[in-house]
């Protein structure tokens, strides 16, 4: 019997995952939400009104850290493939960022009295060594699902959790962020108090997928395999993952846009304040976490693709209205943002539960296990699309001539920064999500894999 399939018949041999390992998997997606959702919803208008750093520089100083994500994620899943412990392949790095995480993203949101350039440098460094404690997270974590199974529904269903939980850290975060930076008496000071409050979290959450996927199943390092840029060639050349990694990156440029524009939107758009954005986030979350059964259910009947394709319409339709949005007609606003939460679950839930089903495609065929080389070029594309969105919001600002400003000045933006927040906060996301749905057609693995594949 060859290896693929003996792989096959061992997996087929394997017990359901039970609730609790399900849950403790998924409570890890609680702390990536939290972790990604602050950065990408605060650090660009921290650095733009508290900091008085100017638009297109605070952009870069997002899009920087993440051209070195590009670089250590494929290396970390590498690193994960070959690690032998009594934690298993990937759990040792989860504890380890469990520990290293907060204490970066507690620096990053604690810049002293600086300049603005000195102020920068420090967010830049702050921002890289969050980012790399992330990665020893997040990589070996998101190809653990391939590990534990390569069931087609229970694969959805463990990522069901993971977006679920994932979902309630946004939902969290975004709504409470904002209110915790004003709970610690604003301006720097109150930016530290969140941040400390967040990191706890963040440790609880990670802290708890380590102790809880200890009974997980596993497979066993590789003793030997090519070199990493021969395996990520070979990844590449997955046609169904090159196809799905391409689709979902496209959208999160979107993601990024909309996450980085959201103070703004409430502030300059909206006229309100931290409530404002509280509120959105309410409205954009508490949706799709109530609507994630309902994608689960749907993908069962109509498959992934048609259920994912459904979901990035919703998204892009809903972000692009937001162009008609009003103060005036906040429960306007609210409902538009509602539709684009319904979709943004779907977006969340689909890919990450297709990704398994590539890589255990790839493992049919070959019989090699790269689940951490597959995992790695995917993070290091989704951290880079949503980088990338943050550094088109800070150009397109910067193009507007957005008047950054410090702690507690209030100046009246021109016309032209008013266009660009609203241009980018709706018709730009919006093309990027629904460009990416003609790509999504090329994707030719929507059926469960049979035993002789």
């Amino acid at each position: 019997m060859s290896a693929p399939d003996q792989d096959q018949r061992a997996e087929s041999d394997r017990p359901r995952l039970s609730r609790a390992v399900l849950a403790a998997y998924g409570i890890g997606g609680l702390g990536s939400g939290v972790y990604t959702t602050v950065p990408g919803l605060l650090l660009l208008y921290y650095m733009t009104d508290t900091l008085g750093i100017a638009a297109a520089l605070a952009g870069l100083g997002i899009f920087v850290p993440k051209l070195w994500d590009v670089i250590t994620d494929p290396f970390m899943g590498s690193i994960s493939d070959r690690t032998d412990s009594r934690f298993g392949r990937r759990r040792p790095y989860i504890l380890a960022a469990a520990l290293a995480l907060p204490l970066c993203f507690v620096a990053l949101f604690s810049v002293p009295e600086l300049s603005p350039g000195a102020a920068f440098a420090w967010v830049m460094v702050s921002y890289v060594l969050a980012a790399t404690a992330f990665t020893m997270f997040i990589v070996p974590y998101t190809a653990m699902p391939a590990e534990m199974s390569e069931d087609y529904d229970e694969v959805t269903s463990l990522m069901g959790w993971r977006v679920a939980l994932l979902t309630v850290g946004i939902l969290i975060s975004g709504a409470a962020a904002p209110q915790l930076i004003e709970l610690g008496g604003g301006g720097r000071g109150g930016y530290t108090f969140m941040a400390m409050i967040v990191a706890g979290v963040i440790f609880a959450s990670m802290l708890g997928t380590f102790v809880g996927t200890r009974s997980a199943p596993s497979r066993p390092r590789l003793d030997q395999s090519p070199p990493l840029r021969e395996q990520l060639q070979a990844a590449a050349r997955v046609r169904p993952f090159r196809v799905l990694l391409s689709t979902y990156a496209l959208q999160l440029v979107g993601v990024g846009l909309v996450l980085a524009n959201v103070p703004y939107f409430a502030r300059y758009t909206l006229g309100g304040d931290e409530g404002t954005v509280t509120i959105m986030f309410v409205a954009l979350v508490a949706p799709a976490f109530a609507f994630m059964p309902g994608w689960v259910w749907l993908s069962k009947r109509t498959g992934k693709l048609r259920a994912y394709q459904l979901a990035s319409a919703l998204f892009g339709v809903g972000i692009g209205s937001l162009w008609l949005s009003s103060p005036s007609q906040m429960w306007l606003v609210n409902l538009q943002v509602g539709l684009a939460g319904i979709g943004f679950a779907g977006t969340q839930l689909f890919p990450f539960s297709m990704l398994p089903d590539t890589i255990a495609a790839d493992r049919a065929k070959g019989g090699e296990q790269r689940e951490g080389v597959f995992t790695g070029l995917w993070m290091a594309a989704d951290k880079g699309a949503v980088a990338l969105g943050a550094l088109f919001a800070g150009l397109v600002l910067d193009a507007g001539q957005f008047i950054e400003t410090r702690a507690g000045e209030l100046v009246d933006q021109p016309d032209t920064a008013m266009l660009a927040i609203r241009l980018s906060s709706s018709i730009l996301p919006a093309l990027f999500l629904l460009s990416s749905l003609p790509m999504s057609r090329r994707y030719e693995l929507d059926s469960k894999l049979e035993p002789d594949r």
